[in-house]
């Protein structure tokens, strides 16, 4: 087939080859009634499958030119400075909280036994960083309808040993930036604003309008399937701070001090003549460690999708804000029964899902059981009360290891009371017409 090909020729072959085979066999399946309604799913084209095969085509594997181009790309669409691509969402919540135990960080350094205030109604591995690290998560209730923490609680939850604040924006709806920007700014405070459910949200802080996890120290973003872009697995940490910058990529990168990338080496022209710790003058700085690292980085192969979706993913944003709208507008007059999302005040979220909470008297438990049976996923909001579930079994029993800030309540009401459902830019009107029809059906 390639015999008086040049290569340049015969991948251009290959890839139209490539792209003819999506259009013909990953089509979109046409929603009929009855069809099985998900609460999230990839949105693609021949586009992603394209620059997947040309990544693997050339068989770099590792972090490339891919790579480069994204964080590239990732970070204008952001407009931060520094952006590093990770494996996962969850390996870019634990970069983040890692880049703040560095000794680079000096007085502000986060240690052992230091508090991190956040929230238990949320995804774990917001959490799981501090705990697996020896920090002390200070928990916080949430409110009802946003569902974001209650920052009127903040300067009760605050300690001697509180350095930072790490929190999710829940399900695309930002937390109130102003007011927890304000505390940490006045305690001196970091913020690790996880943005892994909320990628493209905007809020408006000091009369500029931001787009969520670039107004806080540190922002993180998941790419896996569900979520508002994908690259199967993926993750990024961007931040403004050179110096966060510099600890993020060296905890990244199995903690090297080098910043040489990969396939490269001695940039600086300093690689054999310096000397660090007790190590002898002129070791190789390639293999000197200036943190406890890990290696996080996600391939080219996942970079080569993520180039292809952030160019289509501002139409997804849009189209996940149409879908909220009108799911919302079609459960209008159900209010006596279930209490419906709001987003907060000042922002403009890129909805992830949409949010129910049952009142008094309906159980959300047989009302899921009958959405579900009638074909529309739901989920429950992740953890619900995150400090009941078996992995705090043990700091339970001990009381040690973790505190809470007076009640609960409103998280716990979320454990009994709350689920939501999918509003992902694939969806059609029919599938949102459908789904607020089975919910009312489930509500009578």
């Amino acid at each position: 087939m390639f015999e008086n090909m040049s290569e340049q020729e015969a991948r251009e072959k290959i890839l139209g080859m490539v792209s003819e085979y999506c259009d013909t066999y990953h089509k979109t399946k046409e929603y009929k009634e009855g069809d099985r309604i998900s609460y999230a799913r990839r949105v693609y084209d021949h586009d992603e499958m394209v620059n997947l095969v040309d990544s693997s085509l050339e068989f770099w594997l590792t972090s490339g030119r891919y790579t480069d181009q994204f964080e590239k790309a990732f970070a204008e669409y952001l407009g931060v400075r520094f952006c590093s691509l990770v494996n996962s969402g969850s390996s870019a919540n634990l970069n983040a909280f890692m880049a703040l135990t560095s000794p680079l960080l000096k007085e502000r350094q986060v240690k052992r036994g230091d508090e991190v205030i956040t929230v238990a109604a949320g995804f774990p591995t917001t959490v799981a960083p501090v705990i697996q690290y020896g920090a002390v998560p200070v928990f916080i209730d949430v409110t009802i309808p946003q569902y974001n923490i209650d920052v009127t609680k903040l300067e009760e939850a605050l300690s001697p040993k509180t350095k930072a604040v790490m929190i999710a924006h829940t399900l695309g709806n930002p937390f109130d930036l102003k007011a927890v920007k304000a505390f940490c700014d006045k305690h001196n405070l970091w913020l690790i604003e996880d943005n892994c459910d909320a990628l493209g949200s905007k809020y408006t802080i000091d009369g500029e309008e931001k787009f969520t996890g670039t107004i806080g120290d540190i922002g993180t973003s998941s790419f896996y399937p569900p979520h508002h872009m994908t690259m199967g697995e993926g993750g990024a940490v961007y931040t403004n701070n050179p110096l966060l910058h510099k600890a993020i990529r060296s905890f990244r990168d199995w903690g090297r001090d080098c910043v040489c990338p990969s396939g490269k080496d001695n940039i600086c022209g300093h690689r054999f003549d310096k000397q660090y710790g007790e190590l002898p003058l002129g070791y190789d700085h390639k293999y000197v460690y200036s943190h406890f690292g890990y290696n996080l980085k996600a391939t080219d192969l996942q970079a080569a999708i993520g180039c292809a979706q952030i160019v289509k993913f501002p139409s997804f944003v849009e189209k996940r804000r149409y879908n909220f709208d009108r799911l919302k507008a079609a459960l209008t007059g159900l209010e006596d029964k279930i209490i419906l999302p709001e987003p907060a005040e000042n922002s403009k979220p890129s909805w992830f899902g949409f949010l129910i909470t049952c009142k008094e008297g309906v159980d959300s438990f047989k009302v899921v059981d009958y959405i579900e049976s009638h074909g529309v996923q739901t989920r429950r909001l992740f953890a619900g009360n995150l400090i009941k579930h078996p992995c705090f079994d043990e700091m339970r029993a001990t009381g040690e290891g973790y505190r809470v800030v007076g009640d609960l309540t409103n998280t716990d009401r979320i454990m009994n009371d709350t689920f939501w459902i999918g509003v992902y830019p694939g969806m059609t009107d029919e599938m949102i017409d459908y789904m607020a029809k089975t919910i009312r059906e489930a509500l009578a």
